[in-house]
């Protein structure tokens, strides 16, 4: 990418503590207050539908915390999850597909794709006999395509939640990563190339009313396959402020720089990108890399002279993210493809300044809270790595800054947007 990659983050700017409501930018449609109120007054009823365990990790736990987070911006919310892995908020029904009780169909014994079909099939039938009794719908990729066929037959808005990037600009970015690291894909990776997944994904996108987008940069990549902009509205992820938080013990200015990875270690988030720019920096000279995560292992192979040097440090899988965060001066994220990393939102929570790339969908602002750079651009990340190591000053000036508006990216401040978002789909 050559383009500035601070533009991919101004649209957010819109939004803020005192006017959320409005979604503003050159790419999303502008509505008056006035269509927005029409919705304010009554509580919007909302079915949620996500094919998997609602509340475990990963994708589960982003479905979960934003069905809290609409409860408690007011939604009235019928959820129904393939599974509940943990309960949701007090007054969230919730009326699973592939449960009941404690008896679970496994999705093992079916399959993936024929549980997500089969939860499809249900939630289809379910919103035939609630017409009326509910204003819009939520769904998750892979698990909607009947659901949104009726509810279009029904007249019944939808959104489809979009967490990565569009999935065929997904799949040709990571497969061109691991082309030029000659690092081979499983082939049931989940953004190994897929024919019949592409395909029904596309046909969900048709069907949906709107698409539901956590970054200017997956709003982005489907602009750039022809979507129209007023299919395609912006919300975010968030951070748990009760887990993520700040230490309140000052900062030694003497100590190297310690910067953190957390992640799936794969091709796609770019810690190749992140190990080249810290060992070409003089903080790898008394500084600290840490990596937070699983290798794959052709992955680990192709790295693996650089993950041997003495000031990085591959931890593994941890469940200490909150404490290693807490720790660290910055979180680096050098991806080539993502939809809104929620590491980006839980470093900024626990005061760790960003490093990353203008695919990861982080929420900042480049110089002010966080900085950025373009996909694969090592010799700026070199150089933002270095300043940061040698210019204490601004480290803190910017984790600072960061701190002062970590409240606006919560998961409680992404319930509110979220409702304000359907209300937004109901006026359009």
């Amino acid at each position: 990418m050559d383009s500035d990659p601070a533009q991919f983050y101004e649209p957010f700017e819109a939004f803020s503590a005192e006017n959320p409501a409005i979604c503003v930018g050159c790419w999303f449609k502008i509505y008056s207050v006035a269509e927005l109120m029409k919705y304010s007054g009554d509580r919007i009823r909302v079915l949620y539908s996500f094919p998997h365990k609602l509340g475990a990790s990963r994708i589960c736990y982003t479905a979960w915390q934003q069905v809290n987070g609409l409860a408690a911006a007011g939604a009235e919310v019928l959820v129904c999850p393939g599974a509940l892995h943990r309960p949701v908020s007090a007054g969230v029904r919730v009326n699973p597909t592939l449960a009941r009780g404690k008896l679970r169909i496994p999705y093992k014994l079916l399959g993936t794709d024929r549980a997500l079909e089969l939860h499809d099939c249900i939630v289809s039938r379910r919103i035939e006999k609630l017409v009326g009794q509910i204003d819009i719908i939520h769904t998750w990729p892979l698990g909607a395509l009947r659901t949104l066929k009726t509810a279009a037959k029904l007249g019944i808005p939808t959104v489809l939640e979009r967490p990565n990037a569009h999935t065929q600009f997904a799949m040709d970015a990571v497969q061109q990563e691991c082309d030029r690291l000659q690092v081979g894909l499983p082939p049931d990776h989940e953004h190994a190339y897929n024919a019949n997944k592409l395909r029904k994904e596309e046909e969900e996108y048709r069907f949906a009313s709107r698409l539901l987008c956590p970054s200017d940069f997956v709003a982005k990549t489907f602009l750039d396959k022809g979507y129209d902009s007023e299919k395609l509205v912006r919300h975010f992820y968030g951070f748990d402020h009760t887990m993520f938080y700040p230490s309140n013990a000052p900062r030694n200015s003497k100590r190297g720089l310690t910067m953190l990875f957390v992640g799936a270690c794969a091709v796609r988030k770019g810690v190749h990108y992140a190990l080249e720019a810290w060992l070409r920096s003089p903080a790898c000279r008394d500084g600290t890399f840490m990596i937070a995560g699983d290798f794959l292992p052709a992955y680990a192979k192709r790295l693996a002279p650089m993950l041997c040097h003495p000031s990085v440090r591959s931890l593994g899988h941890r469940n200490d993210i909150p404490e290693l965060m807490r720790n660290a001066d910055v979180l680096v994220l050098p991806s080539v493809e993502e939809g809104s990393a929620l590491v980006t939102y839980e470093a900024r929570g626990s005061g760790c300044v960003l490093l990353v790339s203008d695919a990861t969908g982080a929420i900042c602002r480049h110089m002010e809270t966080g900085l950025i750079h373009s996909v694969g651009d090592v010799a700026t990340l070199t150089l933002q790595i270095t300043m940061l190591h040698a210019e204490r000053l601004r480290l803190e000036k910017l984790r600072k800054a960061s701190l002062d508006s970590a409240h606006e990216i919560t998961w409680t401040a992404a319930g509110t947007r979220l409702l304000d978002v359907y209300r937004e789909a109901l006026v359009g």
